[in-house]
């Protein structure tokens, strides 16, 4: 049976928080994974990592949250903005380079959202190249030849004196990019601007596009910020659109075609001429990533005349409070075959008795999904990040009934720090002592076409090797790979 291995990218950040001594004979937490490989992201927060073939060699690309960090291959302190690193010896990456980003502490700096797209699958790039989408703080949003991942050269600005910048999309097969984006004009700090990026040095503006209100010249309530889109191209026809993290989720269910040829004023009735659908969630949930998956063969229902092949979104929440003191983030399971009328057929999280989350420090609940396809995993297993509670691995072939069949939860360590409570929430919220205490915050994850999962840690946290290795309901064998400080 193949060995499907995971990668765990562990960066250690400060985020202006106050290091505690480590409680004694803190363990890892596993159940069929376990950590082999590590590295420290020159200590830098990071929120996305994304992970490319080149050649023979096998890529991250890590965005970072702001922060002022060394550098140890330049001697500098340096803005935290993008790590690429050679990975393609999980037991032994390779820290190539360090990208600087926008000046400034967390969410206001850093460079935290990377996409790659090879020349070779874009309509009219270099061949032989390799791009970078990324963006530059809250600023911009940047395209890099990463070639040579050693010696990254920017290429051009798409576009810069914005207010707000996240989790961008981008097509290669087509080059359109869907870039989250603060328009001065607009009236939310995020929307979405579209690009064609297929000819990466010579970016083609398309369109503006949001929420009905969140346009300039509208009145009333704004209607709650984009946080990012997922496409499925020309073949799919679709774009699925999340707003909200942790309260007033939004799924936004987009014709692309429509979307992208259809009239580009942006008017009330131009911006929903495309859309299909929306579904709005409770108020105290939000919608941070909005995964399809289509065309599920569905067992249960192989006797029956109608239903065996079904579409869903899979909607995952953002956690945003310490001590649970907000809504239950959690992942939710929605049935788009008949699109117009998208009804939530499941949901799941972790118990929160099982390891006392709420009180164990820091956030508790959903924050992320994996979002790369590889046929490794697509359609059978979905992983998820989730703060305290580690990474997540779930079996969704049947996503009416999914089922958690593996997890890691790094151990803590005296590099661990407490994530510190904005100060905009300090008195605003109950907090008790919990708030100050020390916990794993795994932030996102990714997985690539080896069968790696990699995940990311918000907090200070050096992960330690844990070598056991047990069998999966399926029959693969997992291990995860770490990234720790020496």
């Amino acid at each position: 049976m193949k060995n499907i291995r995971i990668w765990s990218l562990i960066c250690y950040a400060v985020l202006g928080a106050v290091a505690h001594a480590a409680p004694a004979g803190d363990q890892a937490q596993a159940l069929n994974m376990r950590l082999v490989g590590y590295s420290d992201l020159q200590a830098r927060t990071a929120y996305q990592p994304t992970i490319q073939k080149q050649g023979q060699r096998w890529i991250a690309y890590v965005g970072h949250h702001g922060d002022h960090k060394l550098n140890p291959l330049t001697g500098q302190m340096e803005d935290n903005g993008t790590s690429i690193l050679d990975v393609t010896d999980p037991k032994k990456p390779k820290y190539l380079t360090h990208i600087p980003g926008e000046k400034g502490k967390a969410e206001q700096g850093g460079a935290q959202m990377v996409r790659i797209c090879s020349g070779a699958d874009l309509p009219k790039a270099d061949k032989s190249k390799f791009y970078m989408l990324r963006v530059f703080g809250n600023q911009a949003h940047e395209i890099w030849d990463v070639t040579d991942p050693a010696k990254p050269a920017l290429l051009t600005t798409i576009v810069k004196g914005l207010n707000g910048t996240h989790k961008n999309f981008w097509e290669c097969d087509t080059g359109i990019a869907y870039l989250v984006s603060g328009h001065p004009q607009w009236r939310t700090n995020r929307m979405t601007q579209i690009y064609d990026l297929s000819d990466p040095a010579h970016p083609v503006f398309i369109r503006d596009f949001g929420l009905v209100g969140q346009q300039p010249g509208a009145g009333g309530a704004v209607p709650i910020s984009l946080h990012g889109p997922m496409s499925t191209g020309p073949k799919g026809n679709r774009v699925y659109f999340g707003y909200g993290t942790n309260t007033d989720g939004i799924l936004q269910i987009v014709d692309r075609e429509k979307l992208l040829n259809g009239p580009k004023e942006p008017t009330a009735e131009n911006l929903l001429y495309p859309q299909v659908a929306r579904m709005d969630l409770p108020p105290m949930h939000g919608a941070h990533t909005t995964f399809p998956l289509m065309d599920m063969e569905i067992e249960e229902f192989e006797k029956n005349l109608l239903g065996r092949k079904r579409n869903f979104i899979v909607i995952t929440d953002e956690a945003i409070q310490k001590e649970c003191l907000e809504g239950r983030q959690m992942v939710w399971f929605v049935d788009i075959t008949s699109e117009t009328k998208p009804t939530g057929v499941a949901s799941w999280t972790v118990p929160e008795k099982s390891g006392q989350f709420c009180s164990r420090g820091g956030r508790f609940g959903t924050h992320s999904s994996n979002e790369h396809m590889t046929p490794v995993f697509h359609k059978r297993i979905m992983f998820f990040a989730h703060f305290n509670a580690g990474v997540r691995a779930l079996d969704i072939r049947n996503p009416f009934t999914p089922k958690e069949i593996a997890y890691y939860i790094p151990a803590m360590n005296a590099n661990t720090v407490v994530l510190e409570t904005p100060l905009g929430q300090r008195g605003k919220l109950p907090f008790t002592a919990a708030s100050e205490r020390k916990a794993i915050q795994t932030n996102n994850v990714e997985v690539d076409d080896r069968g790696y999962i990699y995940i990311v840690d918000r907090a200070n946290t050096r992960s330690e090797e844990h070598t056991s290795e047990l069998q999966s309901r399926f029959g693969i064998s997992y291990a995860v790979f770490c990234l720790k400080k020496k």
